[in-house]
């Protein structure tokens, strides 16, 4: 757990201390001061993401005129440079602020993705891409610190999986606007959807740095805590790197992490090669993916705002991705309608461990943390789980799609053991974590 500030909400007007996220109307639409703001800048980088996410590989392939293979490795280096600019980000959050050094990245992600419009050629390409993807990365790890300086403690998990139901419609939304420049396959929509997509970096930029949050001493620390000159203040600051705890939980939650790609490269490629389901099958579990997680995230994260719940979803998670998987070994074989039912089936699943393990994460990774170096610890935490969505393509296509049944069952087994490994991890955390305070109730 964090310092004692970690466990304590806002409260309402009379002062109490509610232990809830400020919403209305069921808890459905946000209100305060911190809340709406962090949903519009969410939806507008969403829907830029959703924007191009479809269309962003044939632009440089398609109409650059660069080879598949190339821009494939080029990605590939630039989400290697991705995964080591998330701790060095973190710290300079704690250096200096976390909203203006989201801020200054979030401008640079706005500046480095319109470079898109202008690349001629595969060192350009590089470039471009590199410099975009590094920022990108960077500013996911520091929102992860600003979302700890700017969300009340008590609400702040309920309110991630808040944003988490905006980024999901809003990424929707965008894709539909995507797939009409895809029909109209030309380079003017092409390049028109890639500036829209800048802009949605540039505009989050200027409200990010708006955000009130906690005041702080200039070296970034706290007011309420010791000042940059205090020894463990300073001992802390690259803590995160040494602890070998949170390292350790911050691994486990990689491997559950590669679940996304499970969605987004292993099943497409399993439907086409290995199951007699229409390829529109595909198109039909990203849909059920993301209506079940808007509907249901907020829900899962009101049982996982404590340390032993987080201990208890991550678990379950691990269990039910392990059963996803069974149910989607056995759709090959199956007939076009009874794959589609199966599929469905493991896709509903996994929707469910997919809401637990999100909502867990987040807990886990700022009760685990250090509240005088949010950033630091959020970074390595972010930079474990881009290494988790990095690896989570080849070790996908390796397993399921290469060897069918086996590769599924060797999948089952290592989302079951990374998740239920996160319990004995938590409490050695729990053991060596004195210096960050007492865990609310002791885990195990």
């Amino acid at each position: 757990m964090t310092t004692s500030t970690a466990t304590s909400g806002t409260g309402d007007a009379k002062g109490e201390d509610t232990g809830r996220p400020p919403t209305r109307a069921g808890g459905l639409l946000p209100t305060g001061p911190v809340l709406p703001r962090l949903s519009l800048l969410t939806f507008l980088n969403a829907f830029g993401n959703g924007l191009y996410f479809p269309l962003g590989v044939l632009y440089f392939t398609r109409i650059v005129g660069l080879d598949t293979t190339a821009v494939g490795i080029g990605m590939t280096v630039a989400g290697l440079v991705g995964v080591a600019a998330g701790v060095p980000a973190g710290r300079a959050s704690d250096r200096w602020g976390s909203t203006r050094v989201a801020s200054l990245l979030w401008g640079g992600c706005g500046l480095a993705t319109a470079a898109y419009t202008v690349v001629g050629s595969y060192p350009a390409f590089l470039i471009a891409v590199v410099f975009a993807t590094g920022l990108i990365q960077a500013s996911r790890s520091v929102m992860g610190a600003v979302f700890a300086d700017a969300l009340p403690a008590a609400s702040r998990v309920e309110s991630r999986a808040y944003l988490r139901m905006v980024t999901n419609v809003a990424m929707g939304v965008g894709g539909a606007f995507g797939a009409v420049a895809l029909q109209l396959d030309s380079r003017a929509a092409y390049v028109t959807v890639i500036l829209v997509n800048a802009l949605t970096f540039a505009a989050p930029a200027l409200l990010v740095a708006r955000l009130p949050v906690e005041a702080r001493h200039a070296d970034g620390t706290s007011l309420d805590g010791p000042a940059a000159g205090d020894d463990s203040a300073a001992e802390s600051r690259w803590r995160a790197v040494r602890d070998l705890p949170f390292l350790a939980v911050t691994i486990l939650n990689a491997v559950l992490v590669v679940q996304y790609t499970l969605s987004e490269v292993g099943l497409p490629l399993w439907i086409v090669e290995r199951t007699d389901a229409p390829r529109w099958t595909a198109a039909l579990l990203m849909i059920v993916n993301c209506v079940l997680v808007a509907l249901l995230q907020v829900r899962a994260a009101r049982r996982t705002t404590q340390v032993q719940g987080a201990v208890k979803a991550m678990g379950l998670a691990g269990l039910l991705l392990a059963a996803a998987c069974a149910v989607y070994a056995m759709s090959a074989g199956l007939s076009p309608v009874w794959a589609v039912v199966a599929l469905t089936a493991g896709a509903v699943i996994q929707v469910l461990a997919e809401v637990l393990s999100a909502a867990g994460g987040w807990t886990l990774g700022y009760e685990l943390a250090d509240a005088r170096a949010h950033g630091v610890y959020q970074g390595v935490f972010g930079s474990g789980q881009a290494v988790g969505m990095m690896t989570g393509p080849a070790l996908v296509t390796l397993t399921a799609v290469q060897h069918g049944t086996a590769g599924w069952a060797l999948l089952a087994v290592l989302f079951a053991a990374a998740g239920l490994a996160v319990r004995p991890a938590v409490r050695w955390a729990h053991r060596d974590g004195e210096w960050r305070g007492e865990f609310e109730k002791p885990v195990g």
